[in-house]
């Protein structure tokens, strides 16, 4: 399956959850997209939670099943909870990463700024978004793109950067410093439903 390519705020209603990570598009109509929205509020099974909780998941970081399925497999060859393993291959995402640093507003942006060859990891050009970081690894934007308008306003609305990346505004540096805790990720994923998902 094709990366999703919709509209992304119909996408969150349907999901019930901000997937800009802005929370405008719950704001004004927080129900189900579609005629019957307000009042269509089905008890979902077990297999529909599973189903909706793995959803939310992989369109939160814009990736598509096939990858979402291959990383899940490699996460639960690692020490460690399978879910939190899971969670955590995904935030070192390079595309992930520039978002959390605020060199872009949304993660479709970040993959933008990437895919089109404008950061570079440790001094060299990075356009995987796939990337995965290890710690102590650097990135920053390359010199013909250190003043981008999308990422010098971006920078400005960011007032908050993770405990575990490092982030200098005025040169356009960071340092993913460790992997993060499954406390430092998104409380609104229960990944213990995505296990129970694959492991029908």
């Amino acid at each position: 399956m094709a990366r999703y390519t919709g509209p992304a705020w119909k996408l969150s209603r349907r999901l019930g959850i901000s997937l800009s990570g802005t929370g405008k598009e719950l704001e004004k109509r927080p129900y189900a997209p579609g005629q019957h929205g307000p009042n269509q509020r089905k008890k979902l099974t077990e297999y529909g939670l599973q189903l909706q909780e793995k959803q939310k998941l992989r369109h939160t970081y814009g990736v598509n099943e096939r990858q979402f399925r291959t990383l899940f497999d490699k996460a639960g060859k690692m020490q460690g909870k399978h879910g939190e393993n899971f969670m955590i291959l995904l935030e070192t995402r390079l595309d992930n990463i520039v978002y959390r640093l605020g060199l872009a507003r949304t993660r479709r942006g970040a993959r933008q700024l990437v895919n089109h060859g404008h950061v570079m990891v440790d001094g060299k050009r990075v356009d995987i978004p796939s990337y995965r970081l290890k710690p102590g690894q650097e990135i920053s934007l390359r010199e013909k793109s250190q003043n981008l308008d999308v990422v010098n306003e971006s920078i400005e609305v960011n007032n908050f950067v993770p405990e575990y990346l490092t982030f200098d505004a005025d040169n356009k540096v960071g340092t993913f410093v460790r992997l993060p805790e499954r406390s430092e990720l998104s409380a609104e994923i229960n990944e213990a439903l995505i296990v129970e998902f694959y492991s029908r």
